[in-house]
């Protein structure tokens, strides 16, 4: 998939990234845009700082029936107005655009406006919903950010004015996706809204690795929690002492920084130091990998491969299971080898 980028800000660049992820081969030119570009493209990004050559680039790419992804603050950045707004939240799965549902697919060939993160599968909006406007919300870790209020307000004033505004975000928006919150603020401004759930990343990355959460004779359970913070940061309210005990798999998202952290804390609270462990990295893309070891293991491992985020953590004995080589999801070549490596930590 070819893609013109008019500006290089971070977001940009970015949102770019995820296209790689997706399997598109992007090639960056340092030149002025040129209607050529915009006519050779599948996607379009309007990122020059310039809101009068931003809007040219939109109206350019729309008359070309090209998504064109726009900043937030991007003003006037609808592509039409309906009678009756509304938004709908749809959750774009773990990143494979064939993980996508029917209904989240039927909500964005529908819509005017598409506010999304870059762990949405946004490489098939340019055939699914062509015509609308992109507006990126991305929050990229460590870097530049789109803050959550800003998003609420976006969704309201859009749909406010008319519009069918799809909420798209990777795996499910009531995941750690902060759906509840932008739902709780549509109601509120009186803006009818939809749920489209999402296959969550947190169940989809194990299984494309050969990691089922749960398997009869090893575990009767899984817990999910979010490792954006170490334990006891006075914003961490898990309590890792009960989870150490639980004896059912432990699923991890957004630990990569404190994977060390949280697995110390584990061990000290009793759970034993040779409990399989793994990490998924862009779990269900052509870009997956996953490295293996144990609990006292994976954080030095997963360092050692160069582990970035998107990546879920799973620790239990499930880690140990091994069924034989699985095939790759239906619409991607996003790579499984299950098989169990050393304590040390091994690389898929």
């Amino acid at each position: 998939m070819r893609v013109a980028v008019a500006g290089a800000s971070p977001q940009a660049v970015e949102m770019t990234a995820s296209l790689v992820e997706a399997g598109a081969v992007v090639t960056w030119h340092r030149r002025d845009l040129s209607e050529s570009d915009i006519d050779a493209a599948a996607m379009v990004f309007a990122y020059t700082g310039d809101p009068a050559q931003n809007r040219l680039i939109r109206k350019l790419a729309h008359c070309r029936r090209r998504p064109c992804v726009v900043e937030p603050g991007e003003p006037d950045a609808a592509a039409g107005t309906p009678a009756a707004g509304r938004v709908v939240l749809v959750g774009g799965g773990p990143g494979d655009p064939g993980l996508l549902t029917v209904a989240g697919r039927e909500a964005l060939a529908a819509a005017d406006v598409i506010v999304t993160d870059r762990l949405a599968p946004v490489a098939l909006l340019t055939t699914v919903a062509p015509r609308a406007t992109v507006i990126d919300v991305s929050k990229i870790p460590g870097g530049p950010r789109t803050e959550q209020h800003v998003i609420n307000d976006l969704l309201v004033a859009h749909a406010a004015a008319g519009r069918t505004v799809v909420r798209f975000k990777g795996g499910d928006g009531f995941v750690f996706g902060r759906g509840g919150e932008e739902v709780e603020h549509c109601v509120g401004a009186g803006i009818p809204v939809e749920v489209i759930p999402g296959v969550s990343s947190s169940i989809a990355a194990p299984a494309a690795a050969g990691i089922p959460v749960t398997h009869r004779g090893l575990t009767q359970g899984f817990t999910v929690v979010t490792g954006h913070v170490p334990p006891g940061h006075p914003e961490s309210a898990i309590d890792y002492a009960a989870l150490a005990r639980a004896n059912t798999t432990l699923v991890l998202m957004m630990a990569v920084a404190n994977l060390g952290a949280i697995s110390s804390a584990l061990i000290a609270a009793g759970m034993d130091p040779t409990t399989p462990a793994a990490v998924v990295a862009d779990g269900c893309l052509p870009s997956q990998r996953a490295v293996r070891g144990t609990v006292a293991t994976i954080a030095a491992a997963a360092r050692a491969a160069g582990i970035r985020p998107p990546a879920t953590t799973v620790i239990g004995a499930v880690v140990g299971f091994a069924p034989g080589q699985l095939s790759a999801p239906a619409s991607s070549a996003a790579s499984a080898a299950p098989a169990s490596g050393p304590a040390t930590g091994t690389q898929e």
